[in-house]
């Protein structure tokens, strides 16, 4: 493991091509989120008692808060500003991630299925789809893009059949995916890469590395790509489909989840190793740090409501659910 983290390590500045010949050697092992003290200060905001938590995102068309729970195998839906009991729905397995998706729904890629969720009537509809979904995201032209362990992305139509796939050497864990004005771009965290999708031609573009371990990615309203560097305790800002890496930055320890408020421009980093969410600006050049609030403990999830500003944090340990309002503003 040592040799081959040191050879992301030299690697790491660098860009690469999906032509690069090495590109496939250059491997790591993906690690958890780092493991969470006994919290010692007490967290910021309201802590209310919730299901262990490992994704969350807002919807603010409806006012709700959804959470992939349980150990992953449930989706709960809590209304209003996290006061409410949540409405639950049962996965019948392990989920991978918990995204976004358009018209108010989410999407929950599983093995073998691609489940949406709708947020107001907490409706599940799933679609078959081969091998084992880890990422997902919703096009502009109502197409979606589901990736799998394989490395594979495909595309389904809204009918749910695949229209095309994009594969390569060049991503082999399709981790998560990322819809901009620009383009569609694949994270791949055993490569601790990122890769460009050409959906005309049903290719893999450019790609770059992503740090040493690159975690968890997100995109904001300028086509920017935000990833958090675990292994090098990292902030890493690329700009995408011309992919250069624009801002880098150390945040002092294993960061994890990622979420942007577009109101105040400013992404929010959790540190589980400290029981901490950090807010960085961005719009200097190199991010600022602007608040940092103690959290929950191992806070490996985090949301915020484009509306109010308010911060919520997930506890994957079953220690609450945090709401902090109008942070950052």
């Amino acid at each position: 493991m040592a040799s081959a983290l040191a050879v992301v390590t030299l690697v790491g500045l660098g860009g690469c091509s999906s032509e690069d010949e090495n590109a496939d050697e250059i491997s790591v092992e993906p690690q958890p989120p780092a493991l969470s003290p006994a919290t010692a200060v007490a967290p910021a905001g309201v802590v209310r008692a919730f299901a262990p938590v490992d994704a969350l995102t807002f919807d603010s068309a409806t006012r709700t808060l959804v959470a992939l729970t349980d150990a992953s195998t449930t989706v709960s839906l809590v209304d209003g500003e996290a006061s409410s009991e949540p409405r639950v729905v049962d996965l019948g397995g392990s989920a991978a991630e918990l995204v976004a998706g358009r018209d108010s729904s989410v999407l929950v890629p599983m093995d073998g299925v691609l489940s949406r969720i709708t947020v107001a009537d907490a409706q599940r509809t799933d679609t078959p789809v081969e091998g084992r979904t880890l990422s997902a995201a919703d096009l502009p032209d109502g197409t979606t893009a589901v990736g799998d362990a394989t490395g594979r992305i495909r595309i389904l139509d809204a009918a749910g059949q695949v229209t095309s796939t994009v594969s390569g050497p060049g991503v082999t864990s399709a981790d998560a995916l990322a819809s901009t004005p620009d383009g569609v771009s694949v994270l791949d965290r055993r490569q601790t890469s990122i890769t460009d999708l050409n959906l005309d031609d049903d290719t893999l573009g450019v790609a770059l590395r992503a740090g040493e371990g690159a975690a968890e990615m997100t995109s904001d309203e300028y086509g920017r790509l935000l990833v958090t560097d675990s292994t090098g305790t990292e902030l890493l800002v690329f700009t995408s489909h011309d992919l250069l890496m624009r801002q880098r930055f150390p945040v002092g320890s294993a960061p994890w989840a990622i979420a942007y408020d577009e109101q105040s421009g400013i992404a929010w980093v959790t540190l589980p190793a400290r029981n901490e969410v950090v807010g960085y600006t961005l719009d200097t050049g190199i991010p600022v740090e602007a608040q940092r609030l103690p959290t929950v403990r191992q806070p490996n999830s985090v949301a915020v409501d484009a509306d109010t500003g308010d911060l919520y944090v997930g506890s994957a340990t079953g220690d609450g659910l945090q709401r902090i309002p109008a942070a950052g503003r």
